[in-house]
């Protein structure tokens, strides 16, 4: 009885008895946290993809995530205080003999972030991300030239210009996108170029990563933020200061060897910047 329009298109997706759209709206979810998703065939629920590896969970997830009024945080956050996410990602021999892929859920999840989750996580241990919900788009920074290159002449994206204050710091997703020329710094950790629909995106690990880390002036920024804020609140020792910014960082603080390795790189840079003053 729905009208023949997109009304009445997206009440039938929603139909408590369509058996799709929350499978694969939860199926995405999951491939978020977990790299994988229950389906691994993300984009294909056909007779050609493959079966879901926890067809129970995939069903109680849908349901769940229905009934709950296709409430997304709370979704994710009913996944992320799990048992099952909240197990460490260290290998053993034997889980990786029978679960090489974590497909058991045998251990917790262990890949590199998107570009943009990265860039917020290194902007919130900052202390440094704005938090601000809403409004229009912002233009954080960016390397000189880009839309320069590939923009028309006339056109009202032909020049970049970064925006300033709070603006440099909202989340990435209010990031403003120019689809024949993405930020770069997302593109270099995969980001699509929102071109065509990607259900799923690479995930690769390149030095221009790396660089992207230790040179691109957000990055910068945040390392020196953070630094500030560990020698105003860690303490004046230095060991008390690394265990501040590791648990900025990863939640907890270094072991004994980890701190080790950090306190010896403290001792070698404050060497070499002793013997450089001007440096």
């Amino acid at each position: 009885d729905a009208p023949r329009n997109r009304l009445g298109f997206a009440q039938w997706l929603l139909q408590p008895t369509h058996p799709l759209t929350s499978r694969v709206t939860v199926n995405r979810y999951w491939q978020d946290l977990f790299g994988l998703g229950l389906v691994r065939t993300a984009g294909d629920f056909g007779v050609s993809g493959e079966v879901p590896s926890h067809p129970e969970l995939l069903d109680w997830l849908s349901i769940e995530f229905r009934e709950q009024g296709w409430d997304i945080k709370k979704f994710f956050k009913l996944v992320v205080t799990s048992s099952t996410y909240r197990q460490v990602s260290v290998n053993t021999p034997d889980q990786l003999q029978k679960d090489p892929q974590n497909r058991f859920l045998s251990r917790g999840p262990r890949f590199r972030m998107d570009g943009e989750v990265l860039r917020d996580s290194a902007l919130a241990a900052s202390g440094l991300l704005v938090r601000t919900i809403g409004g229009p788009s912002v233009r954080p920074y960016q390397p000189d030239g880009v839309w320069e290159a590939v923009a028309m002449i006339g056109s009202n994206t032909r020049d970049y210009k970064a925006d300033t204050g709070d603006k440099l710091y909202r989340r990435s997703l209010y990031t403003f996108w120019k689809r024949s020329a993405p930020p770069a710094s997302m593109e270099i950790f995969n980001a699509p170029a929102r071109e065509i629909c990607t259900v799923r995106r690479e995930r690769t690990n390149t030095p221009l990563q790396a660089l992207v880390t230790l040179n691109d002036v957000q990055f910068v920024e945040a390392a020196r933020h953070l630094a500030t804020h560990a020698i105003q609140k860690g303490g004046a020792d230095p060991a008390a200061r690394a265990q501040f910014i590791a648990r900025r960082l990863i939640s907890r603080e270094l072991q004994p060897e980890e701190l080790s390795v950090v306190l010896g790189s403290v001792q070698d840079l404050l060497a070499y910047y002793r013997g450089d003053v001007e440096s």
